[in-house]
């Protein structure tokens, strides 16, 4: 049976939350009232919301991160996946804590090319061919994994699908079936008790 984990601010009840495994029901609830914030929010699809999801939030809590390591490396099937992809900012520690559990190699997708040095869209290595699982933070229209996968393809990858831990329920999931990419979520916001 998993250990309830409600107060992580003490040294030893860090080690403990860390060490302990969640429940998924209580991990949902954990991100909820830690990166569930109320107020009026412009998303980056432009649309206002009287909610926003806060993923730094719940991606630097250790506790946190690592049980969401779990649950994404159970939605990888290692047998079809050769890497994993996640894209700046808040998707590499996700993508970093997934290829922990799994062993996979990353990609990190930068938001634009750099213009110094290597000049690169992606960081680690992309061989043609190579089956990538994209890793989303959260996800309203999956606009930016959407396009990150159409990169990746145009690169030479090919996507396996596209796993965001939180889906807004706002059209990301179509969005990507309408682009031709597998879509899944962890959570909803239905799962994280969100009513709007």
């Amino acid at each position: 049976m998993a250990l309830r984990l409600t107060d992580c601010r003490t040294v030893n009840a860090r080690r403990s939350c860390y060490a302990a495994r969640m429940e998924r029901s209580e991990l949902a609830t954990r991100i909820a009232e830690v990166a569930l914030l109320h107020g009026s929010f412009t998303l980056r699809s432009g649309r206002t919301s009287s909610y926003y999801l806060d993923k730094y939030l719940f991606s630097t809590r250790p506790e946190l991160l690592r049980e969401v390591g779990r649950l994404l490396a159970g939605r990888i099937d290692m047998s079809q996946t050769d890497r994993l992809a996640g894209a700046e900012l808040g998707g590499i520690p996700l993508v970093t804590v997934a290829a922990l559990e799994t062993g996979l190699p990353t990609l990190f997708v930068r938001n634009q090319k750099k213009d110094y040095g290597t000049a690169k869209r992606f960081e680690g290595v992309l061989n043609k061919g190579d089956r990538v699982v994209f890793i989303e933070d959260v996800a309203t229209t999956a606009g930016q994994a959407i396009e990150a996968a159409r990169d990746l393809t145009d690169a030479g990858a090919v996507i396996v699908k596209i796993v965001a831990v939180i889906d807004r329920e706002e059209g990301a999931a179509e969005n990507a079936r309408a682009a031709g990419v597998t879509f899944e979520a962890l959570f909803t916001k239905t799962d994280l008790g969100i009513r709007d």
